[in-house]
């Protein structure tokens, strides 16, 4: 058997870890093909089939889930040998819109602790237009938003975040009824989007939660006290779009997208990580 090639070991945890081989080449600056490549030499190394491919989904083979653990044995004893050298820490200050992240924020930490072991990683959470605000004062280094509208350009587009009228499955709304709103306090853009909808479709509606950030809308949400809009992606497992069912209006889709003034080659590396990391949970 020959030495295994630790960016090849790399690109297959990666991969494993966003199910695509598209993901895992961004988060790398390289391209799918050079990742396929690397897989196909670790595999044939190993005369082990590691993932499983097929069009639409990448998924471990019983082979590939035996070795995921110790590659990132492998991967994290790399990154200490380098690191005894005593490489200098990078503090990353990065603000997220709430509304971008839900459960899979451990996901999130866990790819950028792994592909930046030396990097220190500040997130701050909170809404768009106060994140954008930081970012234009210099209080964070990258701003991660939904954009609302078009009076700021530029930014890297992340993806397309659609949203929905989330509710629990056993939910109830009479008809006639004013709608039983969860929203997030004012000023936020959403909830502003979801009010305007309301209000031009003529329906009727009552704020019976404020939330300070999606994950307590979430569990109201989750808990069957009231139905929000929130991103589809990031709405709380078990909650479902009842939107067609009590005839609300559609609402509209928005931009997710990256603003950065980073230069160096760690923090550049890192926010490619995180924004194909957010990719993937659009899979």
């Amino acid at each position: 058997m020959r030495a295994l090639d630790i960016e090849a070991v790399q690109a297959f945890v990666l991969t494993a870890d966003l199910k695509s081989f598209t993901r895992a080449a961004e988060a790398l600056d390289t391209t799918q093909s050079a990742i396929s490549l690397k897989i196909k030499r670790l595999e044939d190394g190993l005369g082990r089939r590691l993932l499983e491919r097929t069009p639409r989904l990448v998924r471990l083979s019983a082979d590939g889930t035996a070795f995921l653990e110790p590659a990132r044995s492998l991967i994290a004893a790399h990154h200490g040998a380098v690191g005894s050298f005593g490489l200098e820490r990078r503090r990353l200050v990065v603000g997220i819109s709430h509304h971008v992240v839900g459960s899979e924020l451990p996901l999130l930490l866990k790819r950028m602790g792994s592909a930046e072991p030396a990097l220190v990683l500040e997130l701050r959470i909170s809404t768009s237009r106060e994140v954008l605000d930081d970012f234009d004062r210099g209080a964070v280094d990258a701003a991660i938003v939904l954009r609302h509208d078009n009076r700021r350009r530029g930014g890297e587009a992340i993806l397309k975040e659609a949203f929905g009228w989330m509710a629990a499955p056993d939910f109830e709304h009479r008809a006639g009824e004013p709608l039983r709103l969860a929203t997030q306090a004012d000023p936020c853009s959403v909830r502003s989007m979801a009010i305007e909808a309301l209000k031009a479709a003529g329906i009727g509606w009552i704020e019976v939660f404020v939330g300070g950030g999606t994950a307590t809308t979430g569990a109201a949400v989750a808990a069957g006290l009231a139905v929000a809009a929130l991103g589809r992606r990031v709405a709380p497992s078990g909650t479902i779009d009842v939107g067609e069912r009590f005839g609300l209006p559609a609402l509209p889709s928005r931009d997710v997208v990256m603003h950065s003034n980073v230069t160096d080659r760690q923090a550049r590396n890192a926010l490619k990580t995180l924004a194909a990391t957010i990719r993937a949970t659009a899979n």
